[in-house]
């Protein structure tokens, strides 16, 4: 009985069976098979690997190195296929690597001889790197949508509750007074940040790298401009070692991913904050939530704490990529194959993150008694009764002084700087006089700062149609 392990014919076979095999007298080892592959996970590539196939048989159909019949062949044959993955009749074999040896095994299956010329004058590397480019753009376009969309709810959110007014923190100690739309509105400046990153982003993606074959280009004579064009590309890359080579444009979005997932973490943090026991300025409608197994009066913010969460996965997966990168020679290394599993969860965790805040934020109530509370509890208005001192003509730093010591007194009377008596407050300083009460009111120090950036309900108002119409000329 023949040892199939180690029968040369067996291996011959086998080896031929890969569209790479022809050098090769051994089979792949089954370990080295499975470790190598990727279609496991970038067969999610298959509709930009297609696209990209069929505006490369356009173009060896232009400069006729394909006949307009063949052309015409290997586009129907790969719709064909194309609609039979999106239908899951489509057979992934492990065997056949990636998604591209996939695709073009099944092409040639159902249309011949002529499936095999579609291979003529690319590489995979210059192939993976044009799916790669695709996947990106569209998934930044994506993830602008719904960028957007929270924007948009925060805007409305910042509009609704210009005249909240909530306790202004440094330290996380009461610090001055401000409107709870101006708080929404920080946030909105923030992600508008991040859009513009995302944007730039875009711009250094959208490139094609169809054409520059293995690393050094081919003797075929392609269209690069045209497969560019026919892409959605802007235009194509300039050198062929760098278009199949680099993953920058990968490793910026994922940059661009940490910062969001920064910024949304933060704002997860206040809303746990704000939704506690101890706080109480907001409420989030239960969908957002969860209970207790074992205590029934518990509502868990889950949403905004996983999300707080998740930044340290996508941190993970810049640094993965920033790491795969970084000890890379020219040009295409194998390494690279590394990057799609980190950059596909990075995304798909973006993606979640900002959908489930634009849902939530519409839903939020602010508890503005809690809040108006928790703003007079920590002498909010001290700096306002300094800023009038000084406009009275004592400098500042005499002015600081007076108001510490009021607040000191204050605090040994269990009052308010706006409960303390006028003959008190003279106790401190004798250019204090009645019109002292308008700026110690919260709704005078808001009013206070009526400049632009500014908490005054009016300029929360301006900045939210100023916001508001940024957004629409995206």
């Amino acid at each position: 009985m023949t040892d199939k392990k180690n029968d040369p014919t067996e291996a011959s076979t086998e080896s031929t069976s890969k569209l790479w095999g022809g050098r090769f007298s051994e089979a792949t080892d089954k370990f080295v098979q499975r470790f190598t592959a990727s279609v496991q996970f970038d067969k999610r590539l298959y509709q930009y690997d297609i696209d990209g196939s069929i505006a490369h048989a356009k173009m060896l159909g232009k400069v006729q190195v394909l006949t307009e019949d063949e052309v015409e062949q290997i586009i129907a044959g790969l719709e064909a296929i194309r609609l039979d993955i999106q239908e899951d009749r489509f057979a992934w074999s492990i065997e056949l690597e990636d998604v591209h040896m996939n695709i073009e095994a099944a092409l040639t299956a159902r249309i011949g001889a002529v499936g095999k010329k579609l291979h003529t004058g690319r590489s995979r590397n210059d192939q993976v790197a044009t799916d790669i480019r695709l996947f990106v753009r569209h998934e930044i376009d994506q993830i602008a949508g719904l960028l957007t969309r929270l924007q948009q709810a925060l805007i409305a959110l910042a509009s609704r509750e210009a005249d909240t007014i909530m306790p202004g923190f440094t330290h996380l100690q009461t610090a001055q007074p401000v409107s709870f739309g101006h708080h929404m509105l920080a946030w909105n400046e923030m992600l508008e940040r991040d859009y513009g990153r995302l944007m730039d982003c875009r711009k250094r993606a959208n490139q094609s790298p169809l054409g520059a074959a293995a690393l050094a280009g081919t003797t075929y004579p392609i269209d690069r401009d045209y497969t560019a064009e026919l892409l959605g590309f802007a235009k194509p890359t300039v050198n062929s070692l760098d278009s199949v080579s680099d993953r920058d444009f990968a490793i910026e979005l994922a940059a661009f991913g940490s910062l969001l997932m920064t910024h949304l973490s933060r704002f997860s943090e206040e809303l746990v904050l704000w939704t506690s026991a101890q706080f109480e300025f907001i409420d989030l409608p239960d969908r957002f939530c969860t209970g207790s197994s074992i205590m029934p009066q518990k509502k868990n913010p889950d949403v905004p704490e996983l999300i707080r969460g998740k930044v340290g996965r996508v941190n993970g997966h810049l640094v993965s990529l920033l790491t795969l990168m970084k000890s890379q020679p020219l040009a295409y290394n194998k390494d690279n194959q590394e990057d799609k599993e980190p950059l596909f969860d990075l995304i798909d965790t973006v993606k979640d993150c900002l959908f489930a805040y634009a849902e939530m934020m519409p839903a939020i109530q602010c508890k503005k008694d809690n809040m108006r509370a928790a703003t007079r509890r920590g002498f909010a208005t001290a700096t306002d009764l300094a800023d009038y001192l000084v406009k009275k003509g004592l400098p500042f730093r005499d002015a600081h002084e007076v108001v510490g010591k009021a607040v000191a007194f204050a605090i040994e009377s269990g009052k308010e700087l706006s409960e303390l008596e006028l003959s008190e407050l003279q106790t401190f300083s004798d250019i204090i006089t009645s019109d002292v009460f308008e700026v110690l009111t919260l709704e005078g120090s808001l009013q206070a700062r009526n400049h632009l950036g500014g908490t005054a309900p009016q300029q929360v108002r301006a900045a939210a149609e100023r916001a508001q119409a940024e957004l629409q000329k995206r």
